[in-house]
């Protein structure tokens, strides 16, 4: 039986304004305990007098409990539900019916979003439901990029069903005691943000709070990591948004970012209360931290835990798995493209970091020399030996020798290093101009041009610009949903190259095998299984990733392909090893029809 999702409210009474001495207040007293005592007779208190047990009323306002008026006839008066429903039981697929009619009547996206938060705060089965059978419809709208617009709204569209933690630097000392209160037990896997770098839209302080609960309902809908075993969590340190700070809807700490050692005393206190509380093998995605925080913590806790930052590594092997798939489209091996990323922050330095250990498994040889065939460019101009002195240490790998003549812009450098693929992590939206991209067709017979920012506002170029612009030849992906294109009578379809393909099947991977820590060769692992599993139908139409539509499967063979890898790694610590891992596997995996 699952835990409730959240401590129901307590039986109506309001002793806070029984506290004073005057009349006034014994008189409101009086009045407010008899409202409760007939508050308690008609709904219960939240454990219904009977041993703990949930009222039906609290049972009902319990997302993770509440099968609303799917509940079964014969259920109803042992689960007391009695008058609390309607007469009649309208099964889980005929509310989903009804569910998918009314959010194809929202008229924005983020009604949308909302709607469907609804749905998830009153019958997280049927939420699920929708997002399991109409994932291509439903994850723009609950990931991104409506998530985006819901984060930088958050104040203003809050919702009032309690939905993770939210710990501040004012918490200092009581974290292990907040995560022992928080009714559910059996957390397995945690999304965490700071909310300094949310997408790329900024900092936006404790409104990043939309980016993990959003994550972690991909957790679910993707790889069937049972809600009631996921926790949100933000941690507020400030926000340096001064419009959000003056914001009087504004719900975080009024004070600028946090960063020195009470910032990395905070993060610490909680990485160590949530394994103390939830187990070592705890998993703890890091997600959204600003560059100067993402690659120091992801350094110093990737040995002290089940970690991983899904910016980095999770990007990183979704592109790879694209590049990996674009081979087959190419004939060009890994190790004799070049490569340009048009942006130089967490997500770019990621990549490149996976791409060069992908080179050196190919050819072998040393990383230092795989290293050498990828290019980055900053907000200053191509990363290079001469700037060595002003880099930030994340960047100094790839700070080569200027190319003769040297280059300022992005075509200045396309025409000097002559890329073969172009990968754009800047949220500079429309950065790749069609110049730009004219010369990359000019140089290569199919170029890649790889539009990865988020959300769609930040691309560096839409798909139909990239195909235009190469006469169909661009082999393309993008980090948000596009349309295709018909190009020369022949219809083309972008890849998205969406983190989901990833996370969800390596959280699993690790909850089922319960790791005690995620190397980077996992996520090479994972690549490498997302890229195999796309079919020659589409490569044809040039998409790069397998159907949206298939994402359960294709999580749980990249799940089975790092827990194997695991395995071999010692990281596992589940003994014995299932001897049928994908079965395994499958039975981890949270089915909302058979909840619901």
């Amino acid at each position: 039986r699952r835990a409730p999702a959240f401590p129901p409210p307590p039986a109506p009474g309001l002793s806070f304004l029984c506290s004073g001495t005057g009349l006034v207040s014994r008189g409101l007293c009086r009045i407010f305990s008899s409202v409760a005592g007939r508050l308690r007779c008609l709904f219960g208190s939240p454990s219904g007098g009977n041993g703990g047990k949930l009222s039906g009323y609290y049972r009902l306002r319990s997302p993770l409990h509440s099968h609303s008026i799917g509940t079964p006839l014969e259920d109803r008066s042992e689960l007391g539900l009695r008058g609390l429903l309607p007469a009649g039981v309208v099964p889980l697929p005929v509310q989903l019916d009804n569910v998918m009619e009314q959010l194809r009547g929202k008229v924005s996206d983020i009604e949308k979003y909302n709607y469907l938060a609804t749905i998830q705060d009153g019958h997280e089965d049927l939420f699920y439901a929708a997002l399991v059978n109409h994932t291509f419809e439903c994850m723009p709208y609950v990931y991104t990029p409506t998530v985006g617009e819901a984060c930088v709204k958050w104040h203003q569209i809050y919702r009032h069903t309690p939905r993770g933690l939210y710990i501040s630097l004012n918490d200092k000392g009581n974290v292990r005691e907040i995560l022992k209160a928080y009714p559910e037990k059996g957390i397995k896997a945690v999304c965490l943000t700071d909310g300094e770098r949310i997408l790329g839209l900024g900092d936006l302080g404790v409104n990043g709070m939309g980016i993990p609960i959003g994550k972690l309902a991909l957790y679910t809908a993707c790889a069937g990591v049972r809600p009631e075993h996921c926790l949100p969590v933000h941690i507020d340190v400030g926000t340096n948004n001064e419009g959000l700070r003056m914001d009087p809807g504004y719900m975080g700490l009024r004070r600028e970012r946090e960063r020195g050692v009470e910032y990395d005393a905070i993060v610490r206190e909680f990485v160590e209360a949530a394994q103390e509380v939830y187990g070592r093998s705890v998993l703890l995605q890091f997600e959204d931290f600003g560059n100067s925080n993402a690659f120091r913590l992801m350094r110093e806790y990737q040995p002290k835990a089940c970690t991983f930052n899904d910016d980095i590594q999770g990007t990183a092997a979704v592109v790879v798995a694209g590049l990996m798939a674009s081979v087959r489209v190419t004939n060009t091996p890994l190790s004799e493209h070049t490569y340009l990323f048009y942006g130089a922050g967490e997500a770019g330095v990621g990549i490149a970091d996976l791409v060069a250990e992908a080179i050196q498994e190919e050819v072998g040889g040393t990383l230092e020399e795989a290293r050498a065939r990828v290019w980055l460019m900053d907000s200053k101009g191509l990363v290079c030996a001469s700037r060595a002195d002003k880099l930030a240490e994340h960047k100094l790998h790839y700070a080569h020798e200027r190319p003769e003549g040297g280059c300022a812009g992005l075509e200045e450098c396309i025409e000097a290093l002559r890329p073969t693929a172009l990968l754009g992590v800047s949220a500079v939206g429309g950065a790749f101009t069609e110049a730009a991209v004219r010369k990359m067709s000019e140089i290569n017979t199919r170029p890649i041009v790889f539009a990865l920012s988020n959300p769609t506002s930040k691309a560096e170029c839409t798909a139909q610009q990239a195909y235009t612009w190469t006469d169909g030849r661009a082999v393309f992906a993008s980090g948000s949903p596009m349309e295709g294109s018909e190009v020369g009578g022949k219809k083309l379809v972008p890849g998205q190259g969406n983190n989901a393909y990833i996370f969800p099947g390596v959280g699993l991977a690790a909850i089922s095998v319960g790791a005690s820590l995620i190397d980077d060769s996992s996520f090479l692992v994972a690549a490498k299984s997302l890229a195999g599993q796309v079919s020659e139908e589409r490569l044809s139409q040039g998409t790069l990733y397998p159907p949206l539509g298939d994402i359960r499967d294709v999580s749980a063979k990249i799940a089975v392909d790092v827990a194997e890898h695991m395995y071999e790694q010692g990281a596992a610590t589940l003994s014995p090893k299932p001897e049928d891992m994908m079965g395994h596997v499958r039975a981890q995996m949270y089915d909302p029809s058979a909840s619901g």
